[in-house]
């Protein structure tokens, strides 16, 4: 990998350290040549410390260690994606990143979605809120809606209108992230099965 360690009079290149399973950007290091090899070599992430001036394995210290996946180099080739699988918390004050984020997997809009199925499940009034509604019936009348939903879906996938189509597949989601939280699961939960089986 060519990687342009004299753009900048330092010989430090910045390197972006994203956690490869849900990717979560932990943090950011710099690496002089010497790091970057030493990374390669151990497969556990090295950083030159601008504050120490010498070479830094991530966990030298703590033993929350950056576990090497995989590295990329940006079009420039002056900045590196970092993949890693972390061992515990990532920054110093004890939070997963140094962002202060949980470090877990977001499939973006559903977690949102999700956030809200929750919110409406501790704190809505079954009277103004759907999902409240359907959750004081039961955990029977909500496998049923989501098996109604999913039968929906079977009878438009035969036909030729994707517009139904999709509605009816957004109602089935819907449908069953509330039974998952019904059943005290989420989505990441079904992404941790999923992997269980990948090969």
């Amino acid at each position: 990998m060519e990687i342009n360690f004299d753009k900048n009079n330092d010989g430090l290149v910045p390197a972006i350290i994203q956690d490869a399973s849900t990717s979560k950007v932990l943090m950011l290091g710099y690496m002089n040549e010497e790091a970057y090899q030493k990374t390669i070599s151990t497969n556990k992430v090295t950083f030159y410390s601008r504050t120490k001036k010498r070479l830094w394995t991530k966990g030298e210290e703590s033993g929350h260690f950056l576990n090497l996946v995989a590295i990329k180099n940006d079009c420039d080739k002056d900045t590196l994606l970092i993949s890693v699988n972390p061992v515990g918390p990532t920054c110093h004050t004890g939070s997963d990143t140094c962002w202060n984020d949980t470090n877990t997997t977001n499939f973006g809009f559903i977690s949102t979605l999700e956030d809200v199925i929750t919110d409406r499940i501790e704190n809505a009034d079954t009277t103004k809120s759907y999902v409240a509604y359907l959750l004081q019936k039961g955990i029977n009348k909500v496998a049923q809606k989501v098996g109604e939903e999913a039968v929906e879906v079977v009878i438009e996938a035969k036909d030729d209108n994707d517009d139904l189509f999709l509605s009816e597949s957004a109602d089935l989601l819907f449908h069953y992230l509330i039974l998952l939280q019904a059943k005290g699961f989420k989505l990441n939960d079904i992404a941790e099965e999923l992997k269980k089986r990948h090969k």
